[in-house]
């Protein structure tokens, strides 16, 4: 007997089944993201939220120390030699007074070494610069990479920074250049707290590396991906200034799981400068971010947002906009994948309440 007239049926079953497993599990996925994002809002609603450990902060100083490149008698010539006279393990709070001057250094403060505050006489007054790129080599004759062109690197838990510039002096790299980043601060440890600070670079200028973080009236300028990382943090009053001649985009948030419970809450900030940029690239898949009460300039792209490229990232990501204002706030243009939020979509990200703040914050 020939069969031979039952493979086009058995091909356009076969067709329609995958069809319809495909478009199953494309429902299932967006059904199963947004109950996880409705159980998230749930939890950040409650007094004890965080994944991350209790907090013990030690407000009260047990030392002060000064800083003066001017070689007063009594001070500190450099930051660095500062952090480097406490003991290995520093466990009590420290204030490190900076004098005003330009002080041309790399800074790192290590791992054991918490409860460090830095005070400025003023962010125009006191800056800490150095000019390394992703691509200059180190001691042990490999390129530094993004992660070690940072001027300030901080790694121990409950830093603070009140009223200093952290600069890269690296150059404005072209659009698309390759090794050019030039981090201005890396904070690599948890409830950190900046306040009043200035932050300048050009690719790649704050890395909000890991942990719960606040920035309180600072001002971050950049090109590309000024604001990146995979940090839990609010930016609340803060002036953010695109210096790009081409296309730019301020954050690169790289949250990649729907496990974890990182992003960026932008409130009652300001985005104004030059170029073309996007608010946000989805460097994680699971990149969070939100501007809440911001005033944007119309630098911002109408579209909003970039998938990196990946077209299955706008799934999973979370991109929102909570009563901005300004000629880029339209959200009319913005991609289909973003959101313009509800109240209740909103909430968890407008308060200190996002990063635990009332349980570890005092500045």
């Amino acid at each position: 007997m020939n069969y031979r007239w039952l493979l086009p049926l058995l091909l356009l079953f076969k067709s329609m089944q995958s069809s319809l497993e495909e478009n199953w599990s494309e429902s299932s996925k967006k059904v199963m993201i947004q109950d996880a994002y409705l159980q998230w809002i749930k939890k950040m609603g409650s007094l004890k939220h965080s994944v991350f450990k209790a907090t013990k902060n030690k407000v009260t100083p047990t030392k002060t120390l000064t800083v003066d490149k001017t070689n007063t008698k009594g001070c500190f010539v450099s930051v660095q030699k500062a952090i480097d006279s406490l003991p290995s393990v520093s466990l009590q709070r420290v204030i490190i007074n900076i004098h005003e001057g330009v002080y041309k250094e790399k800074v790192e403060v290590p791992p054991t070494k918490a409860y460090i505050t830095l005070v400025g006489a003023g962010a125009d007054k006191t800056i800490i610069e150095w000019g390394d790129s992703a691509d200059h080599i180190g001691k042990d004759g490999k390129p530094l990479g993004t992660f070690g062109s940072a001027t300030v690197a901080v790694n121990s838990p409950y830093f603070c920074a009140k009223n200093i510039t952290f600069k890269n002096t690296a150059p404005l790299p072209p659009s698309g250049a390759s090794g050019k980043q030039g981090v201005a601060l890396r904070i690599s440890g948890d409830t950190a707290a900046f306040v009043g600070c200035k932050f300048y670079g050009g690719q790649d200028t704050l890395y909000d590396h890991v942990g719960r973080h606040y920035f309180r009236d600072c001002y971050i300028e950049g090109s590309v991906d000024f604001v990146f990382g995979n940090g839990l943090s609010l930016y609340e009053g803060c002036h953010l200034h695109a210096i790009s001649d081409a296309y730019g985009a301020l954050t690169a948030q790289r949250r990649g799981s729907i496990l974890e419970e990182t992003g960026f809450s932008f409130l009652r900030c300001k985005v104004t400068g030059s170029g073309a940029l996007y608010l946000g690239r989805a460097w994680g898949t699971f990149s969070r971010v939100v501007f809440a009460y911001t005033f944007m300039d119309n630098i911002i792209m109408s579209r909003g947002w970039y998938n990196w490229g990946d077209p299955r990232r706008q799934m999973t990501v979370f991109y929102g906009q909570y009563k901005c204002y300004g000629p880029g706030a339209n959200f009319s243009g913005r991609v289909s994948w973003s959101k313009e939020l509800t109240p209740q979509e909103a909430e968890p990200f407008l308060s200190l309440n996002f990063i635990d703040g009332s349980e570890w914050l005092h500045y």
